[in-house]
């Protein structure tokens, strides 16, 4: 099976241009490894450090004596545990309520296809071409007067979870995964008795495991490193995410930085570890739709 890629394989059999090339891919992956490597670095290595060493004017590269104990400090004296409670507790919630209306949404454009779909369609791709601070005081009234109810969802899960649901990217990621199911699948269940809840329980969502893990990462993800929204609308401290909560403690005296950036580091590695883990998975999901067949 031939392999199609940027450079031929007769072009790298050339001594010339196989040195080039290896040349070029080197360099280009040491100036990506710096650039993404080297703030995570510092973050870690300031967290090892004494506040003396942190405060120098000179910085040191390598910790001269590296201080584990920052980050037991910082899980105690900061109530690590409380907030990272409460920011897993926000991201598993506001994971479900995406999935449920995101699919069904996604659902209903492709396969169900109401009149004016196309026009509601485009209309959430429009909402992608608006910067987000130009959405926060609409998304901030809403919330504070639900129209309609009059509810006060400030302060409670509510204001995230359900803003993040009108996610028009997880819409057409999912409605273009929908789009290549074929249409004759669907048919030949509804012929058997099967209903439109049926098919999308029992054949849609099976054969969309790999979108559905896309759209899974990206919700968490997005839920765990809100920063801006959290601090709007959840003011009360105690239900604080971790995010907002390290800001707020950061202003404090009480908190020096090195138990500070300990607790950014306490704070980055789940998704770290998660995007480490389901990398592959982001990318095929994400390619799986692109082709038909």
């Amino acid at each position: 099976m031939t392999i199609r890629t940027l450079v031929s394989q007769t072009q790298l059999r050339r001594g010339r241009n196989r040195l080039l090339y290896w040349t070029v891919l080197a360099v280009v992956t040491a100036l990506f490894l710096v650039a993404f490597v080297s703030p995570l670095y510092w973050m870690v290595a300031g967290a090892l450090k004494t506040p003396a060493e942190l405060a120098q004017a000179t910085p040191t590269v390598v910790p001269q004596d590296p201080q584990p104990q920052n980050f037991a400090t910082a899980w105690e004296q900061m109530r690590i545990a409380k907030f990272l409670a409460n920011t897993v507790w926000y991201a598993v919630g506001g994971w479900l309520i995406q999935l449920v209306i995101d699919v069904a949404a996604a659902y209903a454009l492709s396969k169900l296809r109401p009149a004016f779909g196309r026009l509601v369609l485009g209309m959430m791709l429009a909402s992608l071409m608006l910067p987000a601070s130009a959405l926060l005081v609409p998304a901030y009234l809403t919330v504070t007067d639900v129209p309609l109810f009059g509810w006060n969802l400030l302060n409670t899960p509510w204001a995230l979870w359900l803003p993040a649901a009108a996610n028009a990217f997880n819409i057409f990621v999912l409605k273009r995964f929908f789009d290549q199911i074929p249409d004759d699948l669907l048919d030949s269940a509804a012929i058997d008795g099967a209903g439109k809840l049926r098919i999308l329980w029992s054949i849609v969502l099976p054969l969309s495991r790999p979108v559905l893990g896309v759209v899974s990462i990206f919700a968490v993800i997005a839920m765990w490193k809100d920063f801006l929204w959290p601090l709007l609308v959840l003011q009360d401290p105690e239900k604080q995410p971790l995010s907002v909560a390290l800001s707020r403690l950061a202003g404090t005296s009480q908190v020096p930085q090195t138990e500070f950036l300990a607790g950014l580091v306490i704070a980055s590695v789940p998704m770290i570890v998660i995007f480490l883990i389901l990398q592959r998975s982001i990318i095929s999901g994400l390619s799986a739709g692109a082709m038909k067949g």
